[in-house]
């Protein structure tokens, strides 16, 4: 399904390309940098889900609205409870840091959708930011799991 844009549907999801981008990136090299393989593996199938998203932006901004019926989706269940101490001070701050990154990208999602004048864009935005708020509370639920993350 073909759409055309606006001035500033183009440009709001050029802010997500560019968000998405640096999730990434981030991921990636906090996968490099965490000590808990499975924070490691966490942050590696995060990197791939966002990936995923980056290329569905792409696929927006070329003026193609991608087919959502075939069940494209990251596995919010692939996290499972972990049980231990608290990890190291670089996990912790790894993890804080990919926190914060994905409330800031599921917010400039919501103000993106709003903008959207196309039904089709904006089911597959609202997708993609379901997914961001996936991602955070995996990793909420891997910070709550180590004793890194304590809600009151």
């Amino acid at each position: 399904m073909n759409v055309t844009l606006t001035q500033k549907e183009q440009t709001l999801l050029q802010d997500q390309k560019h968000h998405e981008e640096i999730c990434i990136q981030k991921y990636n090299n906090y996968a490099e940098q965490a000590q808990d393989p499975e924070l490691k593996q966490l942050f590696g199938s995060l990197a791939q889900q966002e990936q995923h998203h980056l290329d569905t932006i792409n696929q927006i901004l070329s003026g193609q609205v991608p087919d959502m019926s075939q069940g494209q989706q990251g596995n919010p269940g692939a996290m499972q409870q972990m049980q231990g101490a608290m990890g190291n001070e670089q996990d912790y701050s790894l993890c804080t840091d990919m926190l914060m990154t994905e409330k800031y990208v599921s917010g400039t999602y919501d103000t993106t959708i709003f903008e959207c004048t196309d039904a089709n864009v904006r089911q597959v935005l609202n997708h993609i930011q379901k997914e961001e708020q996936q991602h955070g509370e995996q990793i909420f639920n891997y910070m709550n799991s180590k004793g890194m993350y304590n809600p009151q």
